[in-house]
């Protein structure tokens, strides 16, 4: 409590351990801070994952997030996407696993991935090698645009999701080609081909996500969609009927010349798929046009 009055508002508080990507609370106030750290660390919110609390700093930018993939010594750069939190549109209401993504990132230009590649990316393959981490695989790094510069937010070591459903359309090679380049120690070698296209996926939800929700919800409209793709979240099958069994449930990804195209393509694939109480953002990337 003394530290947070120490701080200036917004208050970040964060739970140190696994909590389904809803374990961070933005709080306006020092008593709402106050109260929610309370929540937290007295009566475990979000159980073990809350036993030990983070309070950060506020960073007032844009996030993003940027990927690599490394044998350890080489790594290659993927293309960067954009993901949306908030359950409602306008970025209102709590935290979600992610609501939709859009790649590429219009903010992210050569210059400014030239800095996260520079500052971020390049010494962290350098750190693992210098603490005698011999990791191979993906590296997540959740980024903030800060008048240009980027932060480090998060790490993570696989991909994230919705990015991952707009991030690897674009990327044109074969996905086990560059797995195997990886395992081989040959990543230098090879030569990532990206579509120039963007990428927007929206995500279907189940009625009360992030809070609670019902399953077993029976799902229409799948094979109607044409154009776009279909990545299966949370359902089930039960004697070809395909059924909700999670949160999130279904992600829409389309691909166009836009980002404004883009989403409008996978809004009108996610209008087709439905159940009950199912719902979606339809402004994901509207604050990148």
């Amino acid at each position: 409590m003394a530290f947070l009055n120490s701080l200036k508002a917004p208050y970040v508080l964060k739970a140190d351990g696994l909590a389904a990507g809803k374990g961070v609370v933005i709080c306006k106030t020092v008593s709402e801070a106050e109260a929610e750290l309370t929540e937290m660390l007295a009566n475990r919110k979000f159980g073990k994952a809350s036993a030990k609390v983070v309070i950060e700093e506020f960073l007032d930018g844009i996030e993003l997030s940027a990927f690599a993939i490394t044998n350890g010594k080489e790594y290659l750069v993927l293309p960067e996407a954009k993901d949306y939190k908030r359950i409602g549109e306008g970025d209102t209401g709590p935290n979600t696993g992610g609501m939709g993504s859009i790649s590429p990132v219009p903010f992210a230009g050569a210059d400014f991935m030239r800095k996260v590649d520079e500052r971020i990316i390049k010494p962290t393959v350098e750190g693992l090698q210098k603490d005698g981490i011999p990791y191979q695989g993906f590296l997540f790094f959740g980024l903030m645009n800060v008048k240009g510069d980027p932060f480090v937010i998060e790490y993570n070591v696989r991909l994230g999701d919705p990015e991952t459903e707009s991030v690897l359309p674009r990327i044109k090679n074969d996905l086990l080609e560059i797995f195997l380049a990886t395992a081989e120690g040959r990543l230098s070698g090879v030569n990532l081909e990206t579509d120039e296209r963007t990428a927007a996926c929206v995500m279907i939800v189940s009625g009360g996500y992030p809070g609670d929700y019902a399953r077993g919800k029976l799902i229409s409209g799948l094979d109607s969609v044409s154009g776009s793709l279909v990545f299966h979240a949370g359902t089930i099958a039960d004697q070809e009927k395909i059924y909700s069994s999670g949160g999130r449930v279904i992600a829409v990804t389309s691909m166009a010349d836009s980002i404004s195209e883009a989403v409008k393509k996978s809004i009108e694939a996610a209008s087709k798929i439905n159940f009950e109480n199912s719902f979606f953002r339809r402004d994901i990337g509207s604050d990148l046009v």
